[in-house]
């Protein structure tokens, strides 16, 4: 079960957003929605969620709850698989088990993307 979440500026770049959605929808059994980064992080920290992705954060969004994933012994990183930085405002987490499948749909999401389009 996947959990992500949409910035309040999903209508500036809508597409780009709901086709990273589609694909990992594609390959999850469930994704949810819940609203706050934060609660996300900690959901799969406590095992509630499997893995979780997002972009266009802030660092007050995800510092916490990154912190908490950490310490659980999850993994977090880049969009890319990059180390984690709380500055860039993308990330994927996971109980760290499903991580590397996690950053294959992005990284397979991203070879069918035009080469303009901006992460």
């Amino acid at each position: 079960m996947l959990v992500t979440g949409f910035p309040y500026t999903i209508h500036q770049a809508h597409e780009q957003l709901v086709s990273l959605f589609s694909a990992f929808l594609s390959k999850a059994q469930a994704v949810r929605r819940l609203g706050s980064a934060a609660l996300d992080l900690c959901y799969v920290a406590a095992g509630r969620m499997d893995g979780f992705w997002e972009q266009h954060l802030k660092p007050w969004d995800v510092a916490a709850g990154a912190l908490m994933l950490t310490e659980a012994g999850g993994s977090i990183t880049g969009l890319d698989g990059s180390p984690f930085d709380v500055r860039l405002g993308q990330l994927v987490a996971s109980n760290g088990l499903l991580h590397p499948a996690l950053l294959d749909v992005v990284r397979n999401w991203r070879a069918k993307r035009p080469a303009t389009a901006v992460d």
